[in-house]
């Protein structure tokens, strides 16, 4: 479990979409991973792969995708 002392920010709506339509990932897999996002206040990203959601690839792949957003 990771658990984080400080609050995590909601996912932005691009980032699920780039997990739905990208990744395929499941509604039903997107919820359990909100779900305990906030329950653990980490990131989606990391609680997605810690459940086995997605590959370490695809980790890799969303990392390199929000990176490329930031300015």
């Amino acid at each position: 479990m990771v658990i984080s002392s400080s609050p995590q920010p909601p996912p932005s709506p691009a980032l699920l979409r780039y997990l739905r339509h990208e990744l395929g990932l499941s509604d039903n897999a997107l919820q359990l991973g909100l779900r305990q996002s906030e329950q653990e206040q980490a990131p989606l990203p990391v609680v997605l792969w810690r459940f086995g959601l997605i590959t370490l690839e695809q980790f890799d792949q969303v990392l390199g995708w929000q990176a490329a957003l930031e300015p």
